[in-house]
């Protein structure tokens, strides 16, 4: 169950065509939030439809460079070239797009409420959110930055004080605590090979 919500998390934000300058982090993620459910409630749009605007969705709202690098962790992110580096970006990318996509179409419209937004330093915040189902209240917080055009943009998301960047910083230490950065390459591209099969 905590893996849809993380899925929604991270899915769930935008569909923008052009960014919104002026606009707060609460209120960026709020106008995009809503965007994305009004095209999940569209019954008129197929699975298949449903899942390629969510694919479009994640590379237009998150920072994909930053939720990488977060992933790893600073040390082992200064481990991989340049060369690796801009594999593991996109190999990531499609783990997670496939790990969350199918959890968030199971969305049944439950209620968000925008909370608050928490400053954590100069140029990123926390917004705080909440999914209100039928038998509790679940916290999902994202984490934004923001990005030299002033927009913002997703590096992590919370769910229920469990961090995204976090659970995968803690498989990749597994790996590379043993390996070289190939070798968690050589597991990704094996990932995503698999999910296309």
């Amino acid at each position: 169950m905590r893996a849809m919500w993380i899925g929604l998390g991270m899915l769930v934000l935008v569909l923008v065509s052009a960014p919104v300058h002026a606009a707060t982090p609460l209120e960026t993620v709020r106008t995009e939030v809503n965007k994305v459910l009004d095209a999940l409630r569209n019954k008129g749009l197929k699975e298949e439809a449903k899942k390629e605007t969510l694919r479009l969705v994640y590379k237009e709202m998150f920072d994909q460079v930053e939720l990488a690098k977060w992933s790893l962790g600073g040390n082992n992110w200064n481990k991989f070239t340049e060369a690796q580096r801009q594999e593991f970006v996109p190999l990531f990318q499609q783990v997670l797009e496939k790990a969350y996509a199918d959890k968030i179409l199971a969305y049944t419209d439950e209620k968000i409420t925008f909370d608050r937004e928490v400053t954590v330093t100069k140029n990123r915040v926390e917004v705080q959110t909440r999914v209100l189902t039928k038998s509790k209240e679940i916290p999902i917080n994202y984490r934004v930055v923001q990005e030299s055009d002033g927009t913002w943009k997703v590096y992590d998301v919370v769910v229920e004080n469990v961090s995204l960047v976090m659970n995968y910083r803690s498989q990749f230490n597994d790996i590379l605590s043993k390996n070289k950065p190939e070798q968690l390459l050589e597991t990704l591209r094996k990932k995503v090979k698999d999910q296309k099969a």
